[in-house]
């Protein structure tokens, strides 16, 4: 049983980034991702167990961590229902080793940018765990089929709904990461002077702007911010109110570029653009509730 259980354990590691980013994409939050890999890991231990043969363990452990996936996110809506202010997806550091293997090496796809898991928080459970594995991961609709309990046509309808859904507001127009990093420098520039002409200059018209502080962390809105006009005028406000002391590092998040805010040696936020293919900014993602900054760390501190 000794070499059963080595095996077993040798086979879930082996197959960890993958489920880490199926279930990282379906629930937009770290430590509720390692909790679901700990079911499924648990669970296949008791089947490993019970030794009855599997044919296609890849498939098996996938379903198994969808499950405790969906099951998870009944858990999170209840638990949103009480949150501050806005919500937004807890930001997964590229190299952030902190997390697991899984996180380390997440799939760097553009469905796991913050941008687009902002747009899978739209779709329903169900349609985003088809939408997750069909889209992003390959899984065919007959395999997807039996890990959500569904035929083979139910989950082609799912797949057709949740694509148009997720097309109508997220163009798959991708922006080169250099292009991206530009983009942000010249955004926090402007934004920490407090440079009104150079603000108006990278914001998109359209733009909106999200802050999560989950009543924990330095929140200016509640609510999203939307225009050119506005966004900026949010930005100056907390610019005139101080920055001293503040300082900027680069990091990047799913392969997004980001800025994190420092004070001191602590994280004050994680700042994620979205960006056009014009270069002009159209959404701004700023992440300042303590518990989702838990795992970012300066990896040049000031002595």
């Amino acid at each position: 049983m000794t070499d059963a259980v080595d095996t077993a354990t040798e086979t879930f590691l082996g197959y960890r980034e993958l489920l880490f980013s199926v279930v990282y994409n379906m629930l937009g939050s770290v430590a509720d991702t390692e909790d679901v890999l700990q079911e499924a890991w648990l669970a296949w231990q008791a089947r490993v167990r019970g030794g009855e043969p599997i044919d296609n363990v890849r498939a098996y452990l996938t379903r198994i961590a969808v499950n405790q996936a969906l099951a998870r996110r009944s858990a999170l809506a209840r638990r949103r229902e009480d949150y501050v202010g806005q919500w937004l997806p807890e930001p997964l550091l590229d190299a952030d080793t902190a997390v697991g293997d899984g996180a380390a090496s997440v799939v760097r796809a553009e469905s796991s940018s913050m941008a687009m898991l902002v747009v899978l928080e739209s779709l329903t459970p169900l349609e985003r765990a088809v939408f997750v594995l069909n889209e992003v991961f390959a899984y065919p609709h007959t395999e997807i089929a039996d890990m959500v309990d569904r035929s083979p046509a139910a989950v082609r309808q799912i797949a057709h709904r949740a694509r148009v859904h997720v097309q109508a507001r997220r163009p798959r127009t991708q922006v080169d990461p250099r292009i991206r990093r530009e983009v942000t420098e010249r955004f926090v520039d402007a934004a920490m002077g407090g440079d009104l002409e150079k603000l108006l200059a990278v914001l998109a018209p359209e733009v909106t702007l999200w802050t999560d502080g989950g009543g924990s962390g330095p929140a200016t809105s509640l609510q999203p911010v939307h225009g050119r006009t506005a966004v900026a005028e949010v930005f100056l406000a907390v610019a005139a109110g101080g920055l001293d002391g503040y300082r900027v590092g680069w990091r990047t998040v799913s392969g997004d570029p980001c800025a994190v805010i420092f004070d001191g040696a602590a994280p004050l936020a994680v700042v994620v653009l979205d960006v056009a293919p014009d270069d002009t900014v159209l959404g701004i993602y700023s992440v300042t509730n303590p518990a989702k900054l838990t795992r970012v760390h300066d990896p040049n501190p000031a002595h």
